[in-house]
């Protein structure tokens, strides 16, 4: 689980190849973690001026990340992908399609009471109000360094944690709350069913103050209200390793919570974890520098072959194919 520092900062690569070594499993970030994925995918860069943009009204009114992320929602939504899939999909394939409204009324006519049909009716109601229909082609000349695009292609679930209001593409025109809700939404079962199989596994969480410990306490709730109606274990055996830059407030968290007079107790992204089971370690480190040297811990990993035995990858670097073909080291 990571905040969108971690790809401001460059560690995309490095997260696609944790991912590409099959040490992780499952990926989690909010909206601005997808938006920076995104802008680094289609033009090589994601920055600009909180201070100087805000004061002239145009912070986050970037036509292309808003109109791509929310289009990638709302064609995603026909097959009912979640926020991480839809956003994936659509880098990697370079866009999407969009039904004409005739197609989606007749759709939305004999199967309203499908899963699918609000999301029809939402993009039909963009295309009533002028988003044309056909196939809408983005080419994203960076992405394979995109690590939801990655994550679509290696088949490992990404789910983003969306807030409303938080993220830039709440000020473009496409905006829909309900497409974002619907695919946040799945994203969070999805998150639910990897903590399901958390027993004796391992949680990262990497430049997250907010996003992480507070969707991950609902998720280990729910998993625990399931496995208590049908008579089975909560979850154990998992461990915590929380990174950030803060201190911690001096305080060894093995040693339990901190009382209320110590102001560590006031760091939520340690404290939550701490409440949640198993074991929490806190990491004061900057978060590339933590995943870059991890990497480089963890080493490789057997991967399995189809006759049933395993070779070790031992690859130093990983070729990424760019939309020409071309070859590029990492």
């Amino acid at each position: 689980m990571y905040g969108a520092h971690l790809i401001k900062n460059g560690g995309s690569a490095l997260l696609i190849e944790l991912m590409r070594r099959g040490w992780v499993t499952h990926l989690a970030t909010n909206g601005a973690g997808v938006i920076h994925d995104w802008e680094f995918a289609y033009g090589g860069v994601s920055t600009e001026s909180v201070k100087d943009n805000v004061a002239n009204g145009v912070f986050g009114a970037w036509s292309e990340t808003g109109k791509n992320i929310l289009l990638s929602l709302m064609t995603g939504g026909l097959h009912g992908w979640g926020f991480g899939e839809s956003l994936g999909y659509w880098t990697m394939e370079n866009g999407g399609v969009v039904p004409d409204a005739q197609e989606l009324m007749e759709k939305i006519c004999h199967y309203p009471t499908d899963p699918n049909t609000a999301a029809r009716a939402d993009l039909l109601a963009a295309v009533n109000m002028g988003l044309p229909s056909g196939r809408h082609r983005t080419r994203h000349q960076y992405k394979p360094v995109s690590v939801a695009g990655n994550a679509w292609k290696l088949r490992v679930p990404l789910t983003v944690h969306p807030g409303i209001g938080y993220d830039i593409f709440t000020v473009h025109p496409l905006y829909n709350g309900a497409v974002v809700g619907r695919a946040g939404g799945i994203d969070f079962k999805k998150f639910c069913a990897s903590v399901e199989n958390l027993t004796d596994g391992v949680v990262l969480s990497v430049g997250s103050a907010i996003m992480a410990p507070q969707v991950f306490e609902k998720s280990l709730s729910v998993v625990h209200n399931l496995r208590f109606q049908a008579k089975r274990p909560p979850i154990t055996g998992h461990s915590f390793y929380v990174v950030d830059l803060q201190e911690g407030g001096n305080w060894d968290w093995a040693h339990g919570e901190p009382p209320k007079t110590n102001p560590a107790y006031y760091l939520r992204f340690c404290k939550s974890f701490s409440r949640m089971g198993g074991t929490m370690k806190y990491v004061c480190c900057d978060n590339t520098t933590f995943i870059h040297n991890l990497l480089n811990r963890l080493g490789t990993r057997p991967v399995p072959q189809e006759d049933g035995s395993s070779v070790a990858d031992s690859s130093e670097s990983s070729t990424f194919l760019h939309d020409d073909g071309s070859g590029s080291e990492f």
